[in-house]
């Protein structure tokens, strides 16, 4: 089997947002038929001074966990790429999928995901589009990330189809996972 991921943002020895990363690891374990023996708050104790990526790897029955310091990714410029077979379901610790498709970027700074003809993610963050009124995120995302699932749950966003043909409608673009929070693209929509 594979092994699992959670990336978990902790900051001067507090783990944020922890109840939705085990949500995951307990979603994601069940998916596979596998029982949970894991649990977030026990295992993690980060540093109490500086920002870290939690790197957690896990299976049924191993848990690793890792303290980076955490150095932000500035995402400036995405660049279009069809995937439609792409799976990434659960958060799986091999990406080679997703670096394939990174390599793909030219001097973009990261890639915005199509599948079927619809908007999906990119290969660090989920994405928003703002249509004048609020933000928007695909319906359909590659992976279903703790801080999307946590901007639904307080309305900040909302799921929607959006069309690779309508996103020149749309007048702002954000990204946003664990690590960096919501962070909108300065230059508005770069694709």
């Amino acid at each position: 089997m594979s092994l699992l991921l959670e990336t978990i943002h902790a900051a001067e020895g507090k783990i944020l947002h922890v109840n939705y990363h085990q949500a995951r690891l307990e979603y994601s374990l069940k998916q596979l038929g596998l029982r949970v023996r894991h649990n977030l708050l026990t295992l993690l104790h980060p540093p109490v001074k500086g920002v870290y990526r939690c790197r957690v790897v896990y299976d049924e029955q191993t848990c690793t966990v890792e303290y980076l310091p955490y150095v932000p990714k500035k995402i400036k410029t995405l660049k279009v790429i069809e995937a439609p077979i792409l799976n990434y379901g659960l958060k799986y610790a091999d990406r080679s999928a997703l670096d394939a498709l990174f390599q793909l970027r030219g001097h973009c700074d990261d890639i915005a995901i199509i599948q079927n003809g619809f908007l999906s993610d990119t290969t660090i963050a989920n994405i928003a589009l703002f249509d004048g009124k609020q933000w928007c995120t695909p319906t359909s995302p590659l992976l279903h990330g703790t801080t999307r699932q946590r901007l639904l749950d307080t309305k900040k966003i909302i799921e929607k189809p959006i069309p690779l043909s309508s996103i020149e409608r749309y007048q702002k673009s954000a990204v946003f996972n664990a690590m960096m929070g919501f962070v909108e693209l300065e230059d508005g929509i770069i694709f």
